[in-house]
């Protein structure tokens, strides 16, 4: 999910879990079993721009978010 929101190649190593490479669409292009000691090689490529997560993060849901409360009326009661 990282990758699809900046919209980057993600690199991941650990060295007890998942060593993979993720490609900027979302999907894994590589990865290594858990717990095994081994290289991953793979070749990616730099981007050039940014995503509109990059550029504003998560502002416009905030924003829209306090709209809703702040123009959110109680219902009336029905006698």
């Amino acid at each position: 999910m990282r990758a699809l929101e900046t919209g980057r190649v993600m690199l991941r190593a650990t060295n007890t879990g998942m060593t993979a490479i993720v490609g900027a669409d979302g999907l894994v292009q590589g990865a290594l079993k858990p717990f095994t000691r081994a290289a991953l090689r793979g070749e990616v490529r730099a981007y050039a721009g940014a995503t509109p997560y990059v550029r504003w993060g998560n502002w416009p849901v905030i924003v829209i978010a306090l709209l809703l409360i702040a123009f959110a009326r109680k219902p009336k009661a029905v006698s």
